[in-house]
């Protein structure tokens, strides 16, 4: 066991993180222990703060850090590894991952139990009970026990303090336009929601040459920063007294060819099904509602040729392509520090939590003790 460990212990929904000592295991066959370096707030760890029933829990899940040690059977890592943690795994073996046509891992895809795939129990305790875990990776802590087919091994040449969002935020939107939706050249792509996720996906349409972006959002913030990663206009929805539907299909001539719903609301999926074009418009969702998770449309919106495609991490797979993403931002082919708009110590880490209720932050970088 580490003892002495100070993560940020979520005890109850909306309640502030405490920093608590928590007994730290070692790793057990095929799991690494890694010392985080880097950890970024999401959204995702937001609205599971707030809503869900799991408790006590060290959330976290969009992380950078080195290998502390190694379980019995890991032979891709070895201590001083510089790694990514990803909420969902590759375990390079099952039917999906061998299927060349999904991301989503039969054996290590996404964890909502709070407890370690390998043996359902978790790697953290305080006073001998336990404390549970979040999307399999927990890094609101100076160490953390992940499998190691939830941790990928990059470049120690790529700052750590910065590559951790492509762990979730950045790599989830770029490979939405990139893998899922595969933007056109000379497009027209409409964005709801103008977060990190938003932001990213206009980065990547912007990269594959789509001629309008639009962003939707009712954060004035949010607008005022969206041109300088892609966006070419801005709607407010509070500025119209027509469904904002229509306004998308009025000022493009029918409707956008390609339309992300950054948001997690299921009627904001129906709007932006509604928003693309008869024919061959393409509706990418991204979010995950927080409430109401059944959505409905006509079947109108289909029969016309909509499609509605979802999308989890952009269907990027870990360990074949994220190396790829990190090299990119090596060779500044993509952008990732303009969304960092905090900084902040670990002991600030409720400071985060305020500023992303706020709306009044992208992406907030949480850097842990030396």
């Amino acid at each position: 066991m580490r003892n002495m460990e100070q993560p940020a212990v979520a005890w109850g929904a909306g309640e502030p993180l405490v920093m608590e000592e928590v007994q730290v295991s070692p790793p057990q066959p095929l799991e690494i222990r890694i010392k985080v370096v880097s950890t970024s707030l999401c959204r995702s760890d937001l609205s599971a703060w707030e809503s869900h029933a799991i408790f006590p829990r060290i959330f976290g899940h969009e992380a950078s850090g080195i290998v502390e040690s190694v379980g019995l059977g890991v032979t891709e890592f070895k201590e001083g590894d510089h790694v990514l943690t990803v909420f969902i795994g590759e375990c390079m073996a099952c039917r999906q991952c061998t299927s060349g046509k999904s991301n989503t891992c039969q054996v290590l895809g996404l964890e909502r139990k709070g407890l370690m795939h390998s043996d359902q129990k978790t790697r953290f305790s305080v006073k001998g009970k336990p404390v549970y875990h979040y999307c399999a990776v927990s890094s609101f802590s100076e160490y953390t026990v992940v499998h190691s087919g939830c941790a990928v091994k990059v470049s120690p040449l790529a700052p750590l303090e910065k590559i951790c969002l492509l762990s979730c935020g950045v790599a989830t939107g770029l490979g939405a336009a990139w893998n899922v939706a595969d933007v056109s050249k000379g497009s027209t792509v409409v964005i709801f929601g103008l977060g990190t996720v938003g932001l990213s996906v206009a980065q990547a349409a912007k990269l594959r040459g789509a001629s309008r972006i639009i962003g939707v959002d009712n954060n004035p913030h949010k607008c005022e920063n969206a041109k300088a990663f892609g966006v070419t206009e801005v709607v407010d929805p509070n500025s119209y007294k027509e469904p904002i539907a229509q306004v998308i299909k009025r000022i493009t001539d029918g409707g956008a060819d390609f339309s992300f719903e950054c948001v997690g609301d299921t009627d904001m999926i129906t709007t932006a099904l509604q928003s693309c074009c008869d024919g061959w418009g393409l509706t990418v969702t991204l979010g995950v509602p927080k409430v109401k998770p059944v959505m409905s449309a006509h079947y109108g919106l289909f029969l016309m040729g909509r499609t509605l495609k979802g999308s989890l991490f952009g269907g990027w797979k870990p360990k074949s392509d994220l190396p790829l993403l990190v090299e990119k931002y090596v060779n500044k082919e993509i952008q990732i520090d303009d969304y960092i708009t905090h900084n902040l110590p670990f002991d600030d880490i409720n400071k985060a939590f305020n500023l992303m209720k706020e709306g009044k932050c992208l992406r907030c970088v949480i850097h842990m003790p030396k």
